[in-house]
C-alpha cells in the first residue's frame, strides 16, 4: 500500500523502534505503520466492524472501482468475496497452468542469445496475456487488441495517483484527464470490457474464463453480479493481479541472478521434474526480502488498544510486509535463504505478502501457481546470468509496486534442449 520508505529508513525505524510508528509522508496524511507479528494478527483477525480493510483501501481505488472486492466491508464484503471464491479455488485454479506454461513459453523463445535485456517487461506481457486469455476471456480479435494496447497503461498509475484521483475525481476530466495516460486508457477501456461482459453473457457456452465464471455465480437470493461489479472485479485484477505478479516475478529472477548457487539448485530440481519444494522455497523468499507491495492498511471505526497504545477512531493502520519480513523473526532475515523455507512455515503473521486473516487475497493460489509455472518454463527452456553483480535497487512511488530500479536486468546465455517428455508438462509430478 505505502511506497515512501527506502531499506535505510526502513532498517533505521526497526531499530529504534520495537513494533510500530506513526508516520507522516509527504502527501499521504497521517498513519500507523505496524511490523511486530503479534500486532498484524490482532489488525487482520480484529472485528471486522472496528477493524476495516475496505474503507482503508476505498482511499486508494473507491474512486475508479468502488464495488470492488478489496473496497468493500461487512456483509457486502463477505457476499462479493463467496461470489468470486469458485474460479480462485485449488482444483480450478489448476486447470490454467497449461495455457500459463504455452504463454510463458511463446514469449520466451523471443528472447535474444548474448544480448542484456530488463526482465520485468517481459513478465508484464506474460502478465497481460493471462489477465486478457485466462481472466477476460476475449473471443473477439478487436477487442483483444485494444485491450493489449490499453490495459498497460492502466497499470502505470502510482498509488499516489490513484489516491488523488479518488480524493479529486474531477483531476481525471477535461485538460488535465486528457494527459494522464492512466485514466486515459481507463475511459477507453471501460467500453470494451462491458461489451465482453455483454458477449460473454449472450454466448456462455464452453467458456473457461474467470470472467465467465463471476458471470455465472449467484448469492444466497440467487442475484448475480450486475455488470458494474463485474467491470470494477476485472479493473482491480488488472491493477492489482497482473502488475504484482510481474513484478513479484522480476525480483524472483533478480534474487536469483545474484546468487548461482540458489539459481544452479533450481535448475537442477527443475530438469530433474523431481517436484517443486525449491521453486516454492525461491518464491517465498523472494517475495519475502522483495515484497512487490510493501504493506496493506486497515481504517478504524472505533478506538483500538494496540501495542499499549489507544489509537482512536479514523485512524489509519498499516500492516508493514517489507518491516514485517525483515524483522528478528527470521534468522539473517538481510540474506537470501531459500533454504530457511524448505524445512518449516514462517512464523504465524511474519511473512504476509498476500496479507491475512479473512482479507487474505483471493488470487493468493492463482499468483502462486502462475509464478511457479513460469519460472519453472523459463528455467527449462533458457540459462540466464545476471550483467553485473550488483543487486538492483527497489524503486518506489512510481507504480503501485515496488520493482527492481533497472528493470531485473538480465542475459539469456543458451537455449536447452527440452526432452520431449517434459516439453508441454506444465507441472511436475507429486
Amino acid at each position: 500500500m505505502m511506497m515512501w520508505f527506502t531499506e535505510r529508513w526502513v532498517a533505521a525505524t526497526t531499530r529504534r523502534f520495537d513494533a510500530m510508528v506513526t508516520v507522516r509522508p509527504l502527501g499521504a496524511g497521517e498513519f500507523v505503520l505496524v511490523w511486530h507479528p503479534e500486532l498484524i494478527k490482532l489488525l487482520f483477525t480484529g472485528d471486522r466492524d472496528v477493524v476495516r480493510a475496505g474503507e482503508a483501501a476505498a482511499g486508494t481505488l473507491g474512486g475508479i472501482a468502488p464495488s470492488s472486492l478489496s473496497t468493500l466491508d461487512g456483509d457486502r464484503h463477505l457476499r462479493m468475496r463467496r461470489l468470486m471464491s469458485a474460479p480462485f479455488h485449488g482444483e480450478t485454479v489448476r486447470k490454467h497452468q497449461a495455457l500459463i506454461a504455452d504463454l510463458a513459453d511463446a514469449e520466451v523463445r523471443r528472447w535474444p542469445v548474448g544480448q542484456e535485456f530488463a526482465i520485468q517487461p517481459r513478465m508484464q506481457a506474460i502478465a497481460l496475456e493471462v489477465i486478457l486469455q485466462i481472466v477476460i476471456g476475449t473471443r473477439d480479435l478487436r477487442r483483444m487488441a485494444a485491450l493489449r494496447r490499453l490495459l498497460p497503461d492502466m497499470a502505470q498509475a502510482s498509488m499516489l495517483a490513484l489516491m488523488t484521483e479518488t480524493a479529486h475525481p474531477w483531476i481525471t476530466e477535461g485538460r488535465i484527464g486528457s494527459r494522464l495516460p492512466w485514466a486515459r486508457a481507463r475511459r477507453n477501456a471501460d467500453p470494451l470490457l462491458y461489451e465482453e461482459i455483454a458477449a460473454h453473457r449472450a454466448d456462455p457456452d464452453g467458456r473457461r474464463d474467470i470472467l465467465a465464471s463471476l458471470i455465472a455465480a449467484h448469492d444466497e437470493n440467487d442475484r448475480p453480479l450486475t455488470d458494474r461489479e463485474l467491470r470494477d472485479q476485472l479493473i482491480t485484477l488488472l491493477i492489482a493481479g497482473q502488475e504484482t505478479t510481474a513484478t513479484a516475478l522480476a525480483w524472483c529472477f533478480e534474487r536469483l541472478l545474484r546468487h548461482p548457487a540458489a539459481l544452479a539448485k533450481l535448475e537442477q530440481e527443475i530438469d530433474s521434474d523431481n517436484g517443486d519444494r525449491y521453486l516454492e522455497a525461491v518464491i517465498n523468499e523472494a517475495l519475502r526480502v522483495r515484497p512487490p507491495i510493501d504493506g496493506v492498511g486497515r481504517k478504524l471505526a472505533a478506538p483500538l488498544e494496540l501495542g499499549g497504545y489507544r489509537l482512536p477512531a479514523g485512524t489509519l493502520v498499516v500492516a508493514s510486509f517489507i518491516m514485517a519480513h525483515a524483522s528478528e523473526a527470521f534468522a539473517r532475515p538481510d540474506e537470501f535463504l531459500p533454504e530457511r523455507f524448505l524445512d518449516q512455515s514462517p512464523p504465524p503473521y511474519a511473512w504476509i505478502p498476500f496479507g491475512g486473516g479473512p482479507r487474505r487475497c483471493i488470487g493468493a493460489s492463482f499468483a502462486l501457481m502462475e509464478m511457479k509455472t513460469i519460472l519453472r518454463t523459463v528455467l527449462r527452456r533458457v540459462k540466464l546470468r545476471a550483467p553485473n553483480t550488483r543487486d538492483e535497487r527497489p524503486v518506489r512511488a512510481r507504480r503501485i509496486t515496488t520493482f527492481p530500479a533497472q528493470g531485473g536486468r538480465a542475459i539469456v546465455t543458451s537455449r536447452k534442449r527440452i526432452p520431449r517428455q517434459l516439453a508441454n508438462r506444465a507441472e511436475p509430478p507429486k
